[in-house]
Parts: C-alpha cells; sequence; structure tokens
C-alpha cells in the first residue's frame, strides 16, 4: 500500500511541475501577448482539467517506481522536453490557442452582436476578437443574453 501512496505523490509532483511550465508558455506568449489582464494562477486553477492530472500522476508514479531508470529518464525526459517547448513563443501560442481558442462564435447581447473568435473565456468575461470590427472586445458574462 506504501508503493502505491509513493508512486501517486511522485507522479503528482512530476504532473505538477509539468502542468506549472506548460501554463507558463502559455500566459508568456498566449495571454500576455494578446494584453489579457489575468494573473498566472487564475489561469492555471481554472484550466486544470482533474481528471488528467490525476491519470498522469498515477501513470508516471507508476513509470518512475516500477520501471527501470532507462525507461522513465527516457519518457520524463521527453514529456519534460515537451512541456518546455511551449515556452517557446511559436509553440507556446500554439497550443494555447488548441488548449483556449473558440473559433467563429457569436455573442448576443441587447444592443449588438458579436461575431468572432473567442481568444479566452474567463471567470467574468469573455475575450474576442471581433471581425468586423478587426479590434478584441473584453464582454462582460452577465451582459451576454446568447452565445453560439
Amino acid at each position: 500500500m506504501t508503493k502505491v501512496v509513493q508512486a501517486l505523490l511522485s507522479g503528482m509532483f512530476f504532473t505538477f511541475i509539468l502542468d506549472f511550465f506548460l501554463f507558463l508558455g502559455i500566459k508568456q506568449n498566449y495571454i500576455d501577448t494578446l494584453n489579457i489582464d489575468l494573473y498566472y494562477n487564475i489561469l492555471f486553477a481554472d484550466n486544470q482539467n482533474i481528471y488528467i492530472f490525476f491519470l498522469l500522476s498515477f501513470l508516471l508514479g507508476y513509470i518512475t517506481l516500477y520501471l527501470s531508470n532507462k525507461i522513465s529518464l527516457i519518457v520524463l525526459g521527453t514529456l519534460f522536453l515537451l512541456v518546455f517547448s511551449t515556452l517557446i513563443p511559436a509553440v507556446g501560442y500554439s497550443v494555447a490557442e488548441m488548449i483556449l481558442m473558440q473559433k467563429d462564435k457569436t455573442i448576443y447581447t441587447e444592443k449588438f452582436i458579436y461575431k468572432g473568435d473567442i481568444y479566452y473565456e474567463g471567470r467574468k468575461d469573455f475575450y474576442i476578437y471581433d471581425k468586423k470590427l478587426e479590434k478584441m472586445l473584453t464582454i462582460n458574462k452577465n451582459k451576454i443574453k446568447e452565445l453560439h
């Protein structure tokens, strides 16, 4: 039983480090580039998938404790290399687009209709690039009637 707990904890440690650098690359190369006012902690907490986190924790814990050192070094090294690549601006931006962007959405408010790409959906606001206005807009979620 203690070996299972040790595997889970070591897997959680490695997964947390991987997540930290993944979201750091997203923050630096997507959120900051688009001038979205958002703290790292909020980005990390709001977009963390707990199921993937625990699945990856169990998997990495098993790999580090039960497989040979050479295999675990190759797997962890490859994962760290992939996640650290998000610190490269083009890679970080592309990964963030895949995770965060919603293409071709329509937002209806009482007075206006906005059509474009939602770059980020925050706790209180949508950050949408309106294609007609050719401008990034911040729309409060409370003012939205419909979203398609």
